[in-house]
């Protein structure tokens, strides 16, 4: 049996989504992946477990790629400068230092944080041309960086541990209830 919403409740919901979508990419994902870094060196960051493998300066070149292309152009109409191929095979010797590689993720999450902030949730169901796929809505567009996001950030986690053997400690469970430590 559908329901039928009042148009403020379906604002209202929009705006929910959206509030929720900046708070995980600037305030989860993020703070999680910076917590990766720092205990992560230079060579650490751009190794990889065999040639069909990403490493960890490629999933941040690979994310701020993605943010980009599909938030700040695709939704905030910015053109698209996007050279997808490059953020996989760059490696170490281009020169790119993780603190750089940082930056570079740190400003396009608030490129894409202020498309997001400014954006009317009215327009979510209207479509976009997005990495030449066409009748993409802006609702799906939000949800693929998210959800690519944290794909991303899980395979970074997984690769701090196995470069660094060690817990990150990214939750607290003293008292039986786990509670973000990257806050």
């Amino acid at each position: 049996m559908k329901t039928e919403q009042s148009p403020a409740l379906d604002g209202q919901i929009a705006r929910a989504f959206i509030a929720h979508a900046r708070a995980l990419l600037t305030e989860d994902y993020l703070l999680r992946i910076v917590r990766c870094l720092a205990t992560l060196d230079e060579t650490d960051v751009w190794w990889r477990a065999n040639a069909e493998s990403n490493s960890i300066g490629n999933l941040l070149l690979h994310l701020a790629g993605n943010a980009r292309q599909w938030i700040v152009s695709g939704v905030g109409g910015v053109p698209d400068v996007r050279v997808r191929d490059s953020e996989f095979t760059a490696t170490d010797k281009e020169g790119l230092t993780k603190a750089e590689l940082l930056a570079r993720l740190h400003a396009t999450l608030k490129e894409v944080d202020s498309v997001l902030a400014r954006l009317d949730t009215a327009t979510l169901l209207d479509t976009r041309t997005i990495q030449n796929c066409t009748g993409v809505t802006v609702l799906e567009a939000v949800f693929h960086v998210v959800e690519h996001f944290s794909m991303h950030t899980g395979q970074i986690i997984l690769l701090t541990k196995l470069r660094t053997a060690r817990d990150l400690a990214l939750y607290d469970f003293t008292d039986g209830i786990p509670r973000k430590t990257w806050e």
